[in-house]
């Protein structure tokens, strides 16, 4: 019953008038909104008929709701916290902006069809830069501008330098290839903004300070599947006990090249512990995930199969076998952006999408910050939350105003109990600045407020909830009104059968056992016990109550399985259902070949259904007084004439 006044998510592109098409007591129906439900749910043949009795359905349901309502229902305590964990069930699937991400992968895959050959310089920094960091920082800007100016050092040797990456010493800042999902994001957005041969501006992450040079780019190379032996060197070797793994690596390389099992030595030998308990497999991967000589190495091999020289990189000796490579998806298809959609989901990405959102946010609730100076907040939360004196006269309280947005007010108390808890970093190194602490409070608010008001931004959220809530107050009225009272109320029960028990007879039955069996084989086996041991059904089917169900009871022959023969004690052949493989078929105990009136046990069942539509007629009678219906007729010609249906 509930998807007759289900409430369509989403329907696209609705060609019919923004006018109502039906009034009920105060409360109105648009067309668009009837359309969507009826778009979504009749899935059946698409006729005017279909349509108008569809249309029947839906204002019974909505005379249903609208006098739930009145009742109070949607006070309900349960019916309340159900439409409550219902909303934050669903919340986090709207709590980004939808255009963004598609904005996103299309971005992402566009970058997926380059790699970037990179070079680095790094300053790191701390909570507030101190003098050394800004001098340092200053003095790469205005060496890159001599370089740029009169080619009088290289990147190379800036970095070498500056970079506190303590491998540039030796690689000169160089970092390899990368391609999309790599790096962070702000990083990658740096990388992929730079132009071949030129340098970045620079970027200051949570980390330091970053600047790239595009040393170069090459088509994306793919994803490679493969399997390596690790030979890791023990910590502190020497040179001779170094000589000794390699003496073991070409060992292993020569009984590969004999026919050893790659897999086998790989379990036996390598010390990556992982991929050594998978025969030596490792996560497919792409450029820029691991070192640059591996990823060299393994995408210069030439085919599948194809197993490589030991080779050394600073974890030890590397002995690798390329079992599969993929190229990256040329063209945008459904598959190939779904694969994108999922990385952009599962990356740092949510977090930009997350930051943009909250800005549309503030944006459009009218955020507009109070009149006060950032460093007398900063002194007064070192009061409150270090216990130091103000560095300098502090004049708010705990009820100043520090922003506004929507019909909200926000207090320095609202501050303070956010810093509290989150001025702290996620890895443990410290406090954050007052300043990035700012930025996340502000956003988390905004994000806040988006939350509590999201059917007001997102109508597919709202329509969702509304058609959770409208569907809860639909069960609990159809319960309380027809459902239990033709269940429970014994008395009404008989006296309705009594009335109509002209009604309730026997057609052509037999007493029988009606068995479900999961797929053929099972129903095969089954029966050839069941014809050993007939009257023993029960036992047998306890043996293999897994895989078989019976159902035991007087039935019409229309109701049993291939019901041909009725002699006592046949067993029906068996009928497959085609959608799910399972099989019936049943088991004669007595046969009833003439009709006879059915007693109040048997007919039960069919007089509590036909005594649910008798309360529910007359109660719709009382409604459609209630709340008289009436056309918008001009709105409802339109929907025929343009076939809407």
């Amino acid at each position: 019953m509930k998807k007759l006044i289900a409430v369509s998510l989403v329907l696209a592109s609705l060609s019919a008038p923004a006018q109502t098409l039906f009034y009920y007591g105060k409360d109105s129906v648009p067309v668009k909104e009837f359309l969507r439900a009826y778009q979504k749910n009749n899935t059946g043949v698409k006729t005017e008929k279909a349509f108008l009795e569809y249309l029947d359905l839906f204002i019974n349901s909505r005379l249903k709701i609208a006098e739930a309502k009145q009742r109070g229902y949607d006070t309900l305590p349960q019916l309340v916290a159900d439409l409550e964990t219902l909303r934050q069930q669903i919340l986090p699937t709207y709590l980004t902006d939808k255009q963004t991400i598609n904005r996103m992968v299309d971005e992402a895959f566009t970058r997926s069809q380059k790699e970037i050959k990179l070079a680095h310089i790094f300053i790191a920094s701390k909570a507030t830069d101190t003098l050394e960091t800004v001098k340092k920082v200053n003095d790469v800007i205005t060496d890159l501008k001599k370089d740029q100016l009169n080619k009088t050092s290289s990147f190379s040797e800036l970095a070498k330098k500056y970079s506190d990456d303590p491998s540039a010493k030796t690689n000169g800042g160089d970092i390899g290839y990368i391609t999309v999902f790599t790096l962070p994001y702000e990083l990658e957005n740096l990388a992929y903004s730079t132009p071949p041969g030129k340098v970045s501006a620079i970027h200051r992450s949570k980390a330091g300070y970053h600047i790239f040079k595009n040393l170069g780019e090459r088509k994306a190379a793919g994803q490679m599947k493969a399997a390596e032996i690790l030979l890791a060197f023990p910590p502190d070797a020497d040179p001779v006990t170094k000589a000794g793994v390699k003496k073991l690596a070409d060992s292993l390389y020569n009984r590969l090249l004999k026919g050893d099992d790659f897999g086998k030595l790989a379990t036996q030998f390598s010390n990556d512990m992982i991929s050594a308990a998978a025969n030596g497999v490792i996560p497919e991967f792409t450029t820029g995930q691991y070192d640059a000589i591996f990823e060299n190495t393994v995408f210069a091999l030439p085919n599948d199969g194809a197993i490589s020289k030991p080779f050394l990189t600073s974890h030890g000796y590397h002995i690798v076998k390329r079992i599969s490579k993929t190229p990256i998806a040329a063209t945008r298809n459904a598959k190939s952006l779904e694969a994108i959609r999922e990385k952009v989901e599962q990356s740092d990405r949510m977090n930009t999408t997350k930051s943009l959102l909250a800005k549309k946010i503030l944006r459009e609730a009218s955020y507009k910050k109070a009149p006060f100076d950032n460093a007398e907040l900063w002194a007064y939360s070192d009061s409150v939350l270090n216990n130091q004196a103000p560095r300098t006269a502090v004049h708010l309280t705990k009820a100043s105003p520090l922003f506004s947005f929507g019909n909200q007010t926000v207090t320095v108390d609202d501050w303070v109990n956010y810093s509290q808890t989150f001025r702290y970093k996620s890895d443990g190194s410290g406090i954050k600045p007052y300043a990035q602490v700012w930025d996340e409070f502000v956003e988390a608010r905004a994000l806040d407020y988006y939350q509590s008001h999201l059917e007001d931004y997102n109508e597919e959220f709202r329509q969702q909830i509304n058609e959770f809530k409208d569907g809860n107050l639909f069960f609990e009225i159809m319960q309380r009104q027809v459902w239990e009272r033709a269940q429970t109320d014994s008395a009404a029960l008989v006296e309705y059968y009594k009335k109509n028990k002209s009604n309730y007879n026997w057609k052509e039955s037999a007493d029988a056992v009606i068995f479900y069996a999961n797929d053929a084989a099972t129903a095969k086996n089954f029966t050839e016990n069941l014809k050993k041991f007939p009257k023993n059904w029960r036992e047998v089917v306890s043996r293999m109550s897994e895989k078989v169900a019976a159902d035991s009871s007087r039935f019409e022959l229309s109701q049993i399985p291939n019901a041909t023969n009725t002699k006592e004690g046949a067993i029906t052949p068996p009928l497959t259902n085609k959608s799910d493989n399972t099989v019936s078929f049943a088991y004669i105990i007595k046969y009833h070949p003439r009709a006879e009136p059915r007693n109040f046990t048997e007919a039960r069942g069919l007089v509590i259904t036909d005594y649910q539509n008798e309360l529910e007629k007359s109660w719709l009678a009382e409604l459609k007084k209630k709340y008289p219906v009436q056309f918008d007729q001009q709105a409802l010609d339109e929907l025929k004439r343009k076939k809407e249906y």
